[in-house]
């Protein structure tokens, strides 16, 4: 894979994990003031493609702390990406 392919890859993987921390933040935001929340389906979902945000989402903004499913559907992700990376290099 070229250097533009690994670049574009490593842009959006960011991106991803940016909308799960602002995703983990608004629910955050929306619990406290009593307001419709997101789904805990769509937090599930961006965890598991951007597991460094909703971790730092969830360190961050205490939020999600203590439910087992939210801590390790990130961790399983994160495992998944280092070997996909292992495999790469």
């Amino acid at each position: 894979m070229d250097y533009a392919s690994m670049a574009f890859l490593a842009g959006v993987y960011l991106l991803i994990n940016l909308v799960a921390l602002v995703m983990f933040a608004y629910d955050k935001m929306m619990a406290r003031k009593g307001d419709r929340r997101i789904s805990e389906k769509s937090l599930l979902l961006v965890a598991l493609f951007g597991p460094f945000g909703a971790m730092a989402g969830m360190s961050w903004f205490r939020h999600k702390t203590r439910k087992m499913k939210f801590k390790l559907v990130p961790l399983f992700a994160v495992v998944h990406v280092l070997l996909a990376f292992s495999f790469l290099y």
